[in-house]
């Protein structure tokens, strides 16, 4: 009896923890649904000539698509930055919409491996 519900409520964390995660939205996607107040995760690629290190420690910069359709946000964010950060890199912020700027928490900034995302080469 008591294994059975221990099934029954480790089953019901598991479904909820993944329920409860949603995608990274694109800038694309971003400005059509964001709302304000609403907590998002924002990827795309670093825009060139974008970034901008203030005196206060806050870093702006704008994510694009990966689709290079020219739509982008600004990113204003604080914390740590990976030493994988630069331009053209794809990276993944968690925050919000403010003022029309993506409000980024701190310390939320993880990129991702350029490796994984970049195509095949040819032949294969």
């Amino acid at each position: 009896m008591c294994l059975a519900l221990a099934v029954v409520l480790a089953s019901g964390l598991i479904y909820t923890s993944f329920a409860a995660s949603d995608p990274a939205l694109t800038p694309t996607q971003l400005l059509a649904r964001a709302h304000s107040g609403g907590v998002y995760q924002l990827t795309g690629t670093v825009v060139n000539h974008s970034v901008a290190r203030h005196a206060n420690g806050v870093l702006d910069f704008r994510l694009a698509d990966r689709s290079g359709d020219g739509t982008s946000v600004l990113v204003a964010y604080t914390g740590s930055v990976p030493s994988a950060f630069q331009v053209e890199r794809e990276l993944i912020v968690t925050g919000s919409m403010r003022g029309g700027r993506f409000v980024a928490q701190a310390n939320s900034m993880i990129t991702k491996c350029p490796s994984k995302y970049s195509p095949a080469p040819s032949g294969q």
